[in-house]
């Protein structure tokens, strides 16, 4: 019931500007420990401790409050589930932002600059066109997987509180789990640990893409170039996207200055265009519909076998 309550509520509202978030919160822990401890020597010990350390916490915390109104009250135990599940899908969101970005670009390219900047790391004041498109379309593949299907794996692993565990994973992986000269070290172990805890979800990502768009032939496409990317798990969903619109991702981007060469993940350079963004955004409704469907049937089976 909290899953189902979550998803809708996902759907309906996406991220409201004005709902606190708790990602904010990850945040404002992760750079003030980043401020303070990411200087002077051991900066790799440091960061693993930040990072296990914050992980850590965020689990035992959902936990507790999550047991204890268990104790109290089923329903306030489902509330609190519910608000935790909604807080870490992030699939309308995103969507909502592309679609905006793929308008943005189709009235100038300024607009379009100015509006993929919202939801990519990388510099976007020299990107064209294409690039934009490209950018918007990688980003929605990449946030499939680490803000729905991942999640959701988690959610079913370790209940509520491994899910919040693992959007802390995520948040400390997007905020210092870079190799820039400030963070190469620090952030060393939040960057792994992402890695791991993603290394499942992006693989079942792009599995899910493949059957929603009902293209069983990509997978030997995705075997091919989902190893193509700086990240061992991002290149999945990336392909599986790529292979669908018959495109190429991928190349060299500029982050925070720095130029970090990526290779190309497929081989027809084609121009993007709105309607591939429609097809995109298809797969990933269809594929999360596919995903929530596995996770409803797997807790029904559960709570009928323990009841």
């Amino acid at each position: 019931m909290s899953l189902l309550i979550a998803w809708l509520l996902d759907l309906i509202l996406g991220d409201p500007l004005w709902l606190p978030h708790p990602v904010v919160l990850f945040g404002k822990a992760i750079a003030a420990s980043d401020k303070k401890l990411n200087q002077g020597s051991h900066k790799k010990l440091k960061g693993a401790i930040v990072a296990i350390s914050l992980i850590s916490i965020t689990f035992a915390v959902t936990f507790a409050i999550n047991h204890a109104l268990s104790q109290w009250s089923q329903t306030a135990a489902t509330a609190f589930q519910a608000i935790v599940i909604f807080f870490c899908l992030a699939g309308t969101t995103l969507i909502r932002e592309v679609r905006e970005v793929f308008r943005a670009v189709d009235r100038s390219l300024e607009d379009g600059r100015r509006q993929v900047a919202r939801i990519v790391g990388r510099d976007t004041s020299r990107l064209t066109e294409q690039e934009i498109r490209t950018a918007a379309l990688e980003t929605l593949a990449e946030n499939l997987s680490d803000g729905v299907i991942a999640p959701l794996f988690w959610l079913a692993i370790g209940g509520v509180p491994a899910m919040m565990a693992y959007k802390m994973v995520n948040t400390l992986d997007s905020m210092i789990g870079y190799k820039t000269e400030r963070h190469k070290d620090f952030g060393c172990w939040a960057a792994h640990i992402d890695d791991i805890a993603n290394y499942l979800p992006a693989r079942i990502t792009a599995l899910l893409m493949i059957l929603a768009a009902g293209k069983p032939r990509l997978i030997s496409f995705v075997a091919r170039f989902g190893h193509c990317h700086a990240s061992p798990n991002s290149g999945y969903p990336e392909a599986a996207l790529a292979g669908i619109l018959n495109c190429r991702f991928g190349g060299p981007h500029i982050y925070f200055g720095q130029l970090f060469p990526k290779p190309y993940i497929g081989t027809n350079d084609r121009t993007l265009n709105s309607k591939d963004m429609k097809t995109a955004v298809r797969v990933n409704r269809i594929a999360e519909i596919i995903m929530m469907g596995i996770l409803t049937t797997l807790f029904t089976f559960n709570w009928a076998f323990f009841n």
